[in-house]
């Protein structure tokens, strides 16, 4: 768009005056805008100001809706209506942006200024796209979509915004299925990739870890999406992606013996076979004498007022305990613990009741009774390994996937409690003597189902919960950021959403929105939210001047049936 449209004036009443912060301007009937539209009203001493439209309404000159019915001769609905009805749109819209140097002239707009469609370098000054340091994309949005006048443009946000040090962490939400909330973490963090593969500097780079929750969903993403057609490709290209799946990936299931009939994995036997043999996947254990310490994992969703389970695990890894000082296998410690659990037991010496070392025996056989992945030991010949020595050991660029989708609920939250606290400790530099080499700088790890951990209604007591509440307000110091994706926002821990710098809103449910946690969202946006198509999400981010609906192409990684 050469050169910019007039479109309408701006309003201003009596009732209704223009604010610093928002005005009314009116178009005729045929003029097409959206909301998220930028527009832009030319001022007396030769400024712009820009506004994001937030509603668009159109009235006529009827004084009531009676009016109209006898206008159609009392309610005939064939009859063309003999009075001819004068009407128009009008639209409100909030202040962006004004060009005036220094700083800006955020005065009212007078009555009856000219109202423009802004050209694309105007929209990218408007949302605050026009410079932004340290670009990563994000998606790409249209402006003034499905009109003649129609702008596209890619979005990019700061990269230290999203991962630190300015700010870290995102939150995406959305109903299942339609958000398509893994796809869009997921196209992040190749964005993530594609950028930071070209950056040769330790003290700047990025790793993932990746938490495979549903079927066989991420089990592939190094393997190219088959089905992609001429118009995604030709989206990774303008959008400056690569066209390529991940790179440096590896994969992670947990050990089940080869003589079980039930396998700990959706992966097909073929693919953990071409895996294995690549040098592409292990099979993780649990090893009593380096992993007692993350039992307490076991008891994420227990309540436990009084503590008892807490004291329990601290006996447990207490070296110089008489009773569980000396074990070094599983079997040994689940008899210990049984023997704690009988009458007579713990109890007596005053210290823990029989009650709590019996529900404490349930939780502990229910996890690992019968488990080959509470081992004794691993052997690497056979691809097997410990998840916390991979986790310690990755390197730049690397993509640790680690499937617990076939795993109940509480080994879920165990394997990814132990996880997550083991990156967290290889930040703080727990591990530094047992390295070769340094980590990479930013460590992202990303969990669907983020609901299952940091809800609020999981207990206060939960060692996950706490976990969680750690990285998320002190792991941006660290280098660890956290992506976490759910169905509804409104269950989340207001400590995790509160300090995540970047959001995700994807298609919701009328209730959801009617939550405290959509209230700082218009009206309109908050509506949009229903009716969000897939692959649209709106972003809020502190580097852009407004709420942003965009656009992102399908996943460019295998995808299974």
């Amino acid at each position: 768009m050469s050169q910019n449209k007039l479109i309408g004036r701006v309003l201003a009443t009596e009732k209704i005056p223009t604010t610093i912060d928002e005005f009314y301007f009116w178009t005729n009937a045929d003029t097409k805008l959206n909301a998220f539209d930028i527009i832009k009203v030319k001022r007396e001493d030769g400024s712009d100001t820009f506004g994001v439209i937030e509603s668009i309404s159109h009235i006529t000159d009827a004084t009531s809706f009676l009016t109209n019915f006898i206008s159609s001769d009392f309610g005939d609905v064939d009859i063309e209506e003999p009075t001819f009805r004068v009407g128009m749109n009008y639209a409100r819209a909030k202040v962006t942006h004004n060009t005036k140097k220094p700083a800006g002239d955020y005065t009212p707009v007078h009555n009856n200024s000219k109202v423009y469609l802004a050209n694309d370098e105007e929209i990218k000054k408007a949302l605050g796209l026009k410079y932004v340091e340290n670009p990563l994309v994000c998606g790409y949005l249209k402006m003034y979509e499905g009109t003649e006048d129609e702008v596209p443009l890619n979005v990019n946000l700061n990269a230290k915004f999203l991962l630190g040090s300015e700010g870290a962490h995102l939150n995406i939400s959305g109903i299942s299925g339609l958000a398509a909330k893994t796809s869009y973490a997921m196209f992040l963090m190749k964005s993530i990739q594609d950028t930071y593969a070209t950056i040769d500097d330790e003290d700047d780079s990025v790793a993932f870890v990746l938490f495979n929750v549903k079927g066989r969903d991420l089990m592939a993403i190094d393997r190219p999406n088959e089905d992609l057609d001429d118009e995604t490709v030709k989206l990774y290209k303008t959008l400056r992606l690569s066209q390529e799946p991940f790179k440096q990936a590896k994969y992670y299931i947990p050990y089940y013996d080869n003589t079980d009939s039930k396998r700990s994995t959706y992966l097909e036997k073929d693919d953990e076979s071409n895996y294995i043999s690549s040098g592409k996947l292990k099979k993780y254990k649990y090893v009593y004498n380096d992993d007692k310490e993350s039992i307490e994992m076991m008891f994420a969703n227990v309540d436990d007022p009084s503590q008892t389970m807490e004291s329990i695990v601290s006996k447990i890894i207490d070296t110089s305990d008489t009773d569980f000082g000396n074990l070094s296998t599983w079997g040994d410690f689940l008899e210990k613990v049984d023997e704690n659990s009988q009458k007579g037991g713990g109890g007596s010496k005053g210290e823990i009741s029989v009650l709590s070392w019996r529900k404490f025996k349930r939780i502990v056989n229910k996890a690992i009774k019968n488990d080959h992945m509470f081992a004794n030991r691993t052997e690497s010949s056979k691809s097997e390994c410990r998840l916390a020595d991979e986790l310690k050991n990755i390197k730049k660029n690397e993509v640790h996937v680690i499937d617990i989708a076939k795993l109940p609920e509480d080994k879920q939250a165990f394997v990814f409690g132990d996880a997550v606290k083991t990156i967290y400790n290889l930040k703080l530099g727990e591990y530094d003597n047992e390295l070769s080499e340094k980590p990479p700088s930013r460590i992202v790890v990303f969990i669907d189902e983020l609901n299952k951990y940091a809800s609020s209604e999981v207990p206060k007591s939960s060692p996950i919960l706490r976990q969680i509440l750690d990285v998320t307000e002190r792991g941006r110091s660290l280098g660890v950021v956290l992506f976490g994706a759910e169905q509804f926002r409104s269950a989340i821990h207001k400590r995790v959403t509160g300090n995540c710098a970047t959001h995700a809103y994807g298609r919701t449910n009328s209730i959801e929105t009617g939550t405290g946690d959509y209230k700082s969202l218009p009206d309109t946006y908050r509506n949009m939210l229903t009716r969000l198509s897939q692959g649209e999400y709106i972003i809020q981010n502190p580097v852009f001047r407004s709420l942003l609906k965009i656009k992102f192409p399908k996943p460019i990684y295998h995808q299974f049936k």
